[in-house]
């Protein structure tokens, strides 16, 4: 490499020549000359090189050190406490297309504009790079990546949320097989936050297996690994035949029965992931992402691509969130970002406690009622403040997290959120009336501060902000998959925000039942009621496991009230699905023909009973 010793010293170049491969050694050469580092250190796998991310991010005071030994915090500026769906682009080259719900920007414009900005951004700073494994070592299903940054803060979260990749890039030889991510959070203030938010840029560039990310902390734009490494995992598994979904991984445990079925989630923001991977009494693999194969057996595998989670921590408390809460208030290695900090010890919104009226947060110096430099009040912390913990300090961690050959993959589950419209849970009728469902998955806004407040948000697979195919591809690529297992997992819908009279019909803990019933489905213990949508319970098996789960009666006034098929109201959701689709092109034929098949059910099942809302004793 012809770089400064003064800046990449003997012993970190030796750490890059170990591994022998010209485009790591090219990549990192570009990079450096570009960004104009002080310094360069390179991390390995050793227990030295980890330590040192973090203590780096105490000593340049990206982190501060709390009460609780191992506990740290980070301060994300005011204005980048989010990500930046407006800023982030995916480059392409002239003449190519994917779906207009994606931001896209010509590749050249784009990469022009972004070397511009990341000219000598790192001047006087300290480059880190650290390489990782995204999923398990040794792994059929695990991409390796590179991350360059300046941040000490990114360096350490990666190392607690992903896998380390150093020795496994020793087995590339010469290979080019691997991700890459640039990041600087560009010029400091005093806080240590980046100024030049104005010049945000989060831009992913399939061509190259890459992403470049400048003038932010926040780890949903600055972290490469997690979001961002999503869209080139999603575009190589669309090349490659398996897919890449927004998904957690969990072992359901029913009661009683000596067996784990491993079920795949994908729910759009607040609809209930998370609390699912955490149902009590069963194992999370993982909470976010999942790479899914077809076995040699022909049975569809899934892991977790990490092992880590970066979870939003509002309303983590000992009640709802027993497992998360104990590993948030007893030591071990974790950061939190964006909470209040009074003498060292954190507070958050929803936590289960009184919260203090004055401290430290991502504000600075706050009182409750005090305004923000945009004019808003600002809360005790942050809506979107996060924890960043490991998988394996949860005791309902699966024994199987980090198995390089995956989890068999019992069922698919698609969560939307809607007050009047989907019963509670019902499984699809096949394989591609699964995939037509997981289509037309919907969220309803939930806060002003996302807009008008019911407001349904159309998002397919949980996945529409990644989607870096056409949505028309992307889709025919979860059909075909299909058609290449032996054994295909059964797909299932929930909905856990039914309302009537303003009133939720659902308790918080009753997804516990959907989900044994769904794990019932998947080992053909419970017989299902056929609707136009699809299978829904027996009164009597759902009675049955709210008793053995809850020892609570369940009524058929209840089962009625959420189960009841709703004509008109689902109409109107094809109505508003058959507007979005048509706007596609390449849409496969099969997604039209269940969405008219089921309009068709629909109209016929409302002429037999005569009734606009169907009660499920009817069918």
């Amino acid at each position: 490499m012809d770089i400064d010793k003064t800046i990449l010293d003997e012993n970190n170049l030796k750490k890059l020549e170990s591994l022998n491969n010209s485009k790591v050694m090219e990549v990192i050469e570009k990079f450096i000359k570009h960004c104009k580092p002080a310094k360069v250190t390179v991390l390995t796998d050793s227990k030295e090189d980890i330590d040192y991310a973090r203590q780096l991010a105490i000593k340049n005071k990206e982190e501060l050190n709390l009460e609780m030994e191992g506990h740290t915090i980070h301060y994300d500026s005011y204005y980048d406490q989010a990500r930046d769906k407006g800023n982030t682009c995916v480059l392409l080259p002239k003449g190519k297309t994917i779906s207009k719900f994606i931001n896209t920007k010509d590749r050249d414009e784009g990469l022009s504009e972004i070397m511009g900005i990341m000219e000598g951004v790192m001047e006087g700073k300290e480059m880190l790079i650290c390489f990782y494994c995204l999923g398990p070592n040794n792994s059929k299903f695990s991409i390796l990546a590179l991350q360059m940054t300046d941040s000490s803060y990114v360096a350490h979260s990666e190392n607690i949320l992903y896998r380390p990749g150093y020795e496994q890039f020793k087995t590339l030889e010469s290979k080019d097989d691997f991700f890459y991510f640039v990041h600087s959070a560009g010029a400091l203030d005093d806080r240590q936050n980046s100024k030049d938010v104005d010049k945000r840029r989060i831009y992913v560039d399939l061509e190259e297996n890459r992403v470049l990310t400048v003038n932010n902390q926040y780890a949903g734009n600055s972290v490469g690994l997690k979001k961002l490494a999503l869209r080139l995992a999603l575009n190589k598994a669309h090349q490659e035949d398996w897919l890449c979904e927004h998904m957690f991984v969990m072992g359901a445990h029913p009661e009683g029965k000596n067996r784990i079925t491993y079920f795949t989630g994908a729910f759009p923001s607040a609809c209930g992931k998370t609390s699912t991977a955490m149902i009590p009494g069963q194992t999370i693999v993982g909470d976010d992402i999942a790479y899914i194969r077809v076995g040699d057996d022909g049975v569809a595998y899934a892991v977790n691509v990490e092992q880590g989670i970066f979870g939003i921590i509002k309303d983590v408390n000992p009640v709802d969130d027993p497992e998360i809460y104990k590993v948030l208030t007893s030591p071990r290695e974790l950061i939190v970002s964006n909470v209040l900090n009074v003498n060292g010890v954190p507070y958050w919104l929803g936590m289960g406690k009184d919260l203090p009226e004055k401290g430290y947060n991502h504000a600075g110096e706050w009182t409750k009622g005090m305004k923000g430099p945009d004019g808003k009040e600002v809360d005790v912390a942050h809506k979107n403040a996060r924890y960043t913990i490991r998988i394996n300090d949860l005791d309902n961690a699966d024994a199987k997290a980090d198995d390089p050959e995956g989890v068999p993959v019992g069922g698919f589950i698609y969560g939307g959120r809607d007050s009047d419209t989907t019963v509670p849970v019902f499984e699809s009728l096949s394989w591609s009336h699964g995939v037509y469902v997981g289509s037309i998955v919907e969220s309803e806004t939930t806060s002003a501060a996302l807009g008008s407040e019911g407001v349904r948000k159309h998002n397919p697979m949980a996945n529409l902000d990644f989607v870096v195919i056409p949505l028309g591809l992307y889709i025919k690529n979860h059909l075909s998959f299909g058609d290449r297992l032996t054994v295909n997992p059964k797909i299932f819908h929930t909905n856990y925000f039914l309302k009537e009279d303003g009133k939720y019909l659902n308790g918080m803990l009753d997804k516990k039942v959907w989900l044994l019933w769904m794990d019932g489905r998947v080992h053909n213990e419970y017989g299902a009621i056929e609707t136009p949508i699809g299978n829904i319970p027996k009164f009597e098996d759902i009675k049955e496991l709210f008793k053995q789960v809850f020892d609570k009666e369940y009524t058929k006034e209840d089962y009625e009230q959420q189960f009841s098929i709703r004509i008109t109201k689902i109409l109107e959701k094809l109505d508003r699905m058959d507007k979005v689709f048509s706007a596609e092109e390449g849409i496969p034929d099969v997604f039209f023909d269940h969405m008219n098949q089921e309009r068709k059910r629909l109209l016929e099942a409302k002429e037999k009973f005569g009734k606009d809302v169907i009660s499920p004793f009817d069918f």
